[in-house]
């Protein structure tokens, strides 16, 4: 009996050790990923099974508990921090990022279908809650072992943690004891994103930038503002010797055709307050002239008086639109904006199917504002201020649509032979490589759209376009800039000269010397830039 209980002990202290190993040792970047780096001595493992030898038999099941659930929040954590720095680029926030759950569903049934995304987060869950269950019953069993072999197990692991602790003190090499800075560290986010949020009440509290005035925009005299952010536009795009081939002479060919049409075009950069995803923050950002870098700031805009770039407009005799072709539910923060008249999804009309997370093609999405927006208010004898929102280029990015006639695009039904081809999701994302190669497919799409867009519905119109945020890391790679691209575009020369002026590059492709804003400062130099006579 006694034989049985010593086994079943030194099982518990092994399932212990496996546990307390992959909580302490697993990496909080998926960069860093790889057999070698469990290959350490986390000084915190000895000391975790002799507090749980040692402790008084009243209080092991509470110890026992507390530990797990400290071990199981590690875990949470890091894997967390994994899917964060490979979407975002940056540390999970608990502060910020519970809030965001809801949208991360959103993007990955998107990308994997409902029900793999389903099962992947309900496998997920067993496992964190089988972990906690085997750790418990695996700590009350090494409580139990019998002497003398208990007493073994207790010098054992106080030599392990004495001999780790010098061994620490000396700076060898793979023994380190991170979990208290890695807690503190976390803790320490938290706070300061506490802190960050009372900054950013009293940047809203100062009233940044104009709120009203006549003469605002006047140098757009009887012009329409069509502003376009286009998803996962960003500085690598243009760049990455992956993808410049492909990006650079289509930048020179939008140019040749927008120069035929009458049209010049001026360039420069942008740093996104976002990476990977969260387009609803450079919106934010570009609009409010504030930097709104966390869903906490957004929440907080919306409820504001700050004035959004819309609004000013509005205020100055512009009828303000959005076409925002992703909104596929209720959209409250649209009132912050001040638009007169919003085209989500479903106001769109689009009667074709959609390129999986895609509802609609960027040229449907164009072609629909055309008909629904700039048309009745020309008609009215009103100057449009619009915000659209192109989504062709969002992950998955397949399939891959393709520029067709403008005079066929209709109801939208063209589009299903397009968005029936290619593979799924799945197959895609089987090869890192092709991920990328569809990425970029999709931003050339997007651009020759605009392209052809602007060549053919140019007139009295000024446009600015952007890239929203840099894509994920699977297509950048680590530690890319956060930098977009935006384009200036207007058969007004002298217009787009003061961009110019300003220190934008001639033309439609940004120099790697060309000046780089904050997006929220690129609010003031449209203002700026408008308001000139």
């Amino acid at each position: 009996m006694k034989k049985t209980g010593t086994t079943r002990s030194l099982i518990g202290a092994l399932i212990v050790t496996v546990v307390a190993w992959l909580a302490f040792t697993l990496p909080d970047h998926p960069d860093a990923i790889g057999l070698p780096v469990f290959a350490r001595l986390p000084l915190e493992w000895p000391l975790l099974v002799l507090l749980l030898l040692v402790v008084p038999t009243a209080l092991r099941r509470l110890t026992a508990m507390v530990s797990g659930l400290l071990l199981l929040l590690i875990l949470f954590l890091k894997i967390a921090d994994i899917g964060t720095q490979a979407a975002f680029q940056r540390p999970f926030n608990p502060y910020l990022d519970v809030k965001m759950m809801a949208d991360g569903w959103n993007l990955v049934s998107g990308t994997i279908g409902t029900v793999a995304a389903f099962a992947a987060i309900a496998v997920a869950i067993v496992a964190l809650m089988a972990i906690l269950f085997l750790f418990l019953s695996a700590a009350r069993w090494l409580a139990e072992m019998p002497r003398p072999g208990r007493s073994w197990m207790v010098a054992s692991f106080a030599v392990a943690g004495l001999l780790g602790g010098a061994a620490l003190a000396t700076g060898v090499p793979r023994v380190e004891a991170r979990m208290p800075s890695y807690v503190s560290n976390r803790l320490a986010l938290v706070v300061k994103s506490v802190e960050d949020m009372q900054v950013f009440e009293a940047a809203l509290a100062s009233g940044e930038g104009p709120r009203r005035g006549t003469g605002l925009f006047a140098g757009l005299e009887n012009k329409d503002f069509v502003l376009i952010f286009v998803e996962s536009y960003g500085r690598s795009a243009i760049e990455d010797p992956r993808y410049t081939s492909i990006t650079k002479p289509r930048l020179k060919s939008v140019q040749a055709e927008i120069e035929q049409a009458g049209l010049a075009s001026a360039s420069a950069w942008v740093t996104s307050p976002t990476v990977g995803g969260l387009s609803w923050l450079a919106h934010g950002t570009l609009l409010s002239g504030l930097w709104i870098d966390s869903q906490a700031r957004y929440d907080r805009l919306m409820i504001s008086n700050q004035p959004s770039l819309n609004r000013l407009f509005a205020d100055a005799g512009w009828k303000t639109v959005a076409a925002m072709p992703a909104i596929t539910m209720d959209w409250p923060e649209a009132a912050y904006y001040g638009y007169r008249q919003v085209l989500a999804a479903a106001d769109l009309d689009y009667r074709g199917k959609p390129f999986n997370w895609v509802t609609m093609p960027d040229q449907y999405t164009l072609s629909a504002f055309e008909r629904l927006g700039r048309v009745p208010a020309r008609t009215a004898g009103e100057k449009v201020m619009a915000e659209i929102a192109l989504i062709s280029s969002h992950a998955p990015w397949t399939p891959v649509p393709r520029l067709l006639d403008w005079s066929t695009i209709g109801d939208g039904t063209v589009f299903n032979e397009q968005a029936e081809s290619g593979d799924p999701p799945a197959v895609v994302w089987a090869d890192p490589e092709r991920v990328r190669r569809q990425y970029i497919q999709t931003i050339d799409y997007s651009l020759e759209t605009l392209g052809s867009y602007m060549a053919r519905f140019h007139k009295d119109t000024v446009f600015v376009i952007l890239g929203d945020h840099q894509p994920a890391a699977i297509i950048t790679g680590p530690d890319a800039s956060r930098a977009v691209p935006l384009h200036v575009v207007s058969s007004d020369s002298e217009l787009v000269a003061r961009f110019a002026a300003e220190g934008f590059a001639s033309g439609m492709v940004p120099a790697p010397d060309t000046r780089e804003w904050p997006m929220d400062a690129m609010r003031q130099v449209l203002i700026d830039r408008f308001s000139a006579l």
